[in-house]
């Protein structure tokens, strides 16, 4: 497993911080020579996933659903790769839902909403597929779901700004 370390400003967009823009570049590839399909259930702003998807109307994603019912929506062993960068607290999940008059229904903050995606992100992605996750913590999809760990970066963003932990993981069996 490689373990990295980096140092970068913070940004509200996951994918425009430089060492995770390079990590991407790397693992995915780049403009029209990105390997495979990807997919992105909380995509936001500049996700390179071909397939996007983001609650917030006003996100430049294809679709808006809830992750949960767009994952739900796509095939068995369909994608190459996923870019899982959901809200990292409570606090975050709060502010996302407000700022587009949501009512937050509380299952968003429950363990079992979180395993369920990470249940559907297994279903979907490929045997040899990737999942690049983002957050405050290391744990990705996990072991139990057939993903392996592979590389971990941790970007460093200074004073008192948590760091962003990605991870890479590769599917190794159905």
């Amino acid at each position: 497993m490689k373990i990295e370390r980096k140092w970068a400003m913070s940004n509200k967009w996951t994918f425009m911080i430089k060492p995770i823009k390079e990590l991407l570049e790397e693992e995915m590839g780049t403009g029209l020579f990105i390997k495979g399909l990807w997919l992105d259930p909380f995509a936001g702003k500049y996700s390179p996933a071909q397939i996007t998807n983001d609650l917030n109307s006003k996100m430049p994603t294809r679709y808006h659903l809830d992750a949960l019912v767009f994952l739900k929506q796509q095939k068995d062993n369909s994608v190459d790769g996923i870019l899982f960068d959901p809200p990292y607290s409570p606090r975050q999940i709060q502010e996302c839902y407000q700022n587009i008059g949501t009512p937050l229904t509380g299952r968003e903050t429950k363990a079992s909403f979180w395993s369920d995606i990470k249940n559907e992100i297994a279903r979907i992605v490929k045997v040899g597929g990737k999942a690049i996750c983002f957050g405050w913590n290391s744990v990705g999809i996990g072991k139990k779901r057939s993903f392996e760990l592979k590389r971990i970066l941790l970007v460093s963003h200074g004073g008192v700004k948590n760091d962003t932990i990605c991870t890479v993981e590769i599917k190794i069996k159905i």
